[in-house]
């Protein structure tokens, strides 16, 4: 017999691994006092509203950086222990279609309290990426093996 186990999802969160055309990820730099800066992928949580996971990441896009993505499919999971069970993340490859900063809204960008969130844009193929400091660490190690098949991905579309 077998023994079925449950565990309980803390907090869903959907994050795209976005490319623009120039082969660049398309990251937020986040700034907070008494810290080193680092690294993210932009997205969030999924909320009760949203009626799947890839529908919270093109809101969360929309939010974040008042942009809009094609091509999204999902292509890594990470988890990470909580309180009460576990946290997920679903990354999605996806390539930028728009941008428009001036779009941004949520709480990032009226509470000054929760530091900067500032765009940038890393080449791919280069070096930069290797020395900076992006979160999760096995984003990071995936998006570094796995280079040359997420620009064939994002550039499908």
């Amino acid at each position: 017999m077998t023994q079925q186990v449950t565990v309980s999802v803390e907090r869903r969160a959907a994050r795209a691994i976005l490319i623009d055309d120039e082969g660049r990820l398309v990251l937020i730099k986040r700034t907070k006092p008494q810290q080193s800066p680092y690294w993210t992928t932009p997205g969030g949580g999924v909320d009760e509203g949203d009626v799947s996971i890839e529908a919270a990441l093109h809101r969360e896009l929309a939010e974040e950086l008042g942009a809009t993505a094609v091509g999204t499919s999902q292509v890594f999971l990470f988890s990470s222990p909580s309180n009460s069970g576990v946290k997920v993340q679903h990354f999605f490859i996806a390539r930028l279609a728009t941008l428009d900063e001036s779009a941004r809204t949520g709480a990032e960008f009226s509470d000054p309290s929760r530091g900067g969130y500032e765009l940038d844009r890393v080449e791919l193929r280069g070096e930069e990426l290797a020395s900076i400091d992006l979160k999760p660490t096995a984003l990071k190690e995936f998006i570094l093996a796995n280079r040359e098949a997420l620009l064939a991905e994002a550039t499908a579309s």
